[in-house]
C-alpha cells in the first residue's frame, strides 16, 4: 500500500491502520511515496521520507517490511532517490508515444508476430485478438517507453546492485487507457529489456481524479480490471518475469465505487496489488484542523480561501486528474461563516453526507503547496491538535481504504 505523506507528520498514523489491518488478518506492506515534484514544493528530500519511515516503524515496533518509493521518477529525477530508496516507481508515461529506431521496431515486431491472432490467456472466456496493423500501432507506442525502462532500471541496478529494491513500472498518467492487449505487449517488451518488474500500473478506462471517487463504466473496469490480472498472470509464464508481479493501481485515492470489485478479483484469483493513496492525508490533515477549532479552524478556512484565488495556477499541474465545477465551489464568504462541523463534512469523502462537496476536495486536494509557504505555523498547528488530525488520518486509511478493499 502506497502512502503518501506530504509534509511527514502522518507515518505513525498510517503504520497504525496497517498494524491494526494485520491483526485482522490483512497482510499490508507499507511503502511511504513522494514525489519529485512534491518535494520540490514542500522543499524536502527523498532522505526525508526514510527518515519518517525508519523512525516510525521503530517506534511501533513494527517488524514486517516496509518501503520508501522513489515515487513517478524518470532519468532527469532518478539520481537524486537512489541512496534513500529501496522501492523505485520508474514513469515511462512521458516517453509514450515517441517513436523507437525503425530496426528497433522491425526487430520486436518479428518476434512477436506469434502472439498476433486469437491471444489465448487461461481464465479469460473470450480469446483477444491482434492483427499485425495492431502489433505495428502497439510497437510504436510503447516501444521506446520500455527501453527507457530498461535504461533507467539499469542506473538503478548498477547503484544498489540487483535483488536490492522492488521496480515498478508506471504508465498511467496518460490520456488513452492501456488494454489488456496493450498490457500483454508491453510486459514482453520489459521482458525483452530485463526489466524485473515487479509492479506495473497502467492506465485504466474511467476517471481517476484526485481524491475523490471513480467516473465512468464500473462493469467495464471490473473485465479490464480482471483481464489485466490475468494477463499478468500468463505473461510471468511466458516472458520470464518475477513470479511476484502484481498490478497496481495508482488511485487518486478513494475510488470507493471500485475498491469492493478489485478486492473480490484479487480474492477470486488469489493475487496481490499495489495501491497508491496519493495525497488524501494532506486532506485529513486540514479536515483535522478544521475539527479542532479555533486558530486551527482559520488556517484551515485561509487555505481554501487562497486556494480559490488561485485555482488557475494551483490546477494546472492536474489537469489530467481533477475536474472541478468552479460554478459549486462555496464563495470565501460563505466559508468564512462556517463552523467546524459544516467545514470539515464539506471536505471529507463522505457521500452520504449532505455538505460533502468534491469540488471543494479537489481543490484543497492541490492546494498543499500553500501550506508549505507557512510552515512553521502549519507544522505547529499540527503538533498541538495531533490527536485529532492523527484520529483523522487513521481512520480514512483503515475505515474508508482498508477495509472496503482488504476486509
Amino acid at each position: 500500500m502506497g502512502m503518501g505523506d506530504r509534509f511527514g507528520h502522518q507515518g505513525h498514523a498510517q503504520l497504525k491502520a496497517i498494524i491494526e489491518a494485520g491483526k485482522k488478518g490483512a497482510g499490508i506492506t507499507p511503502v511511504w511515496n513522494k514525489s519529485n515534484r512534491e518535494h520540490m514544493i514542500i522543499g524536502t528530500q527523498p532522505q526525508d521520507v526514510r527518515k519518517e519511515a525508519d523512525a516510525v516503524t521503530k517506534a511501533s515496533g513494527f517488524t514486517e517490511p516496509y518501503f520508501v518509493d522513489a515515487d513517478h521518477i524518470n532519468l532527469d529525477t532518478v539520481d537524486k532517490f537512489i541512496s534513500s530508496s529501496d522501492f523505485f516507481t520508474i514513469d515511462v508515461a512521458s516517453y509514450i508515444g515517441k517513436r523507437a529506431d525503425d530496426s528497433k521496431i522491425s526487430e520486436f515486431i518479428e518476434k512477436a508476430k506469434k502472439y498476433t491472432g486469437r491471444i489465448e490467456v487461461p481464465g479469460i472466456k473470450k480469446p483477444d485478438k491482434c492483427t499485425l496493423d495492431q502489433l505495428t500501432v502497439i510497437t510504436e507506442n510503447y516501444l521506446f517507453a520500455a527501453q527507457k525502462a530498461g535504461e533507467i532500471y539499469r542506473k538503478i541496478e548498477k547503484a544498489k546492485g540487483a535483488g536490492n529494491f522492488i521496480t515498478e513500472v508506471s504508465m498511467d498518467e496518460v490520456a488513452k487507457p492501456q488494454s489488456p492487449v496493450d498490457l500483454f505487449f508491453i510486459l514482453l517488451m520489459l521482458g525483452d529489456e530485463k526489466v524485473p518488474v515487479q509492479t506495473i500500473a497502467p492506465k485504466f478506462s474511467g476517471r481517476f481524479n484526485k481524491g475523490v471517487d471513480y467516473v465512468g463504466d464500473i462493469d467495464k473496469f471490473v473485465i479490464e480490471f480482471e483481464e489485466d490480472i490475468l494477463v499478468i498472470d500468463h505473461a510471468v509464464k511466458l516472458f520470464g518475469l518475477p513470479s511476484e508481479l502484481k498490478i497496481s493501481v495508482h488511485s487518486g485515492s478513494d475510488k470507493f465505487a471500485i475498491y469492493p470489485h478489485i478486492g473480490s478479483i484479487l480474492r477470486k484469483h488469489d493475487k496481490g496489488v499495489h495501491l497508491k493513496t496519493a495525497g488524501t492525508t494532506w486532506l485529513e490533515e486540514i479536515i483535522g484542523l478544521a475539527e479542532a477549532g479555533g486558530e486551527a479552524l482559520g488556517f484551515a478556512k485561509a487555505i481554501y480561501i487562497q486556494a480559490l484565488e488561485k485555482t488557475e495556477e494551483l490546477c494546472a499541474p492536474y489537469a489530467d486528474v481533477i475536474d472541478i465545477n468552479a460554478s459549486l465551489l462555496p464563495s470565501a464568504e460563505e466559508v468564512r461563516s462556517w463552523n467546524s462541523r459544516k467545514f470539515a463534512s464539506s471536505l471529507r469523502h463522505d457521500q452520504s453526507n449532505r455538505n460533502y462537496n468534491p469540488n471543494m476536495r479537489q481543490l484543497v486536494h492541490v492546494a498543499y503547496k500553500l501550506a508549505a509557504h507557512e510552515m512553521g505555523n502549519f507544522y505547529r498547528l499540527l503538533d498541538e491538535h495531533k490527536e485529532v488530525v492523527s484520529q483523522c488520518v487513521f481512520e480514512n486509511m483503515y475505515e474508508r481504504h482498508i477495509k472496503r478493499l482488504f476486509l
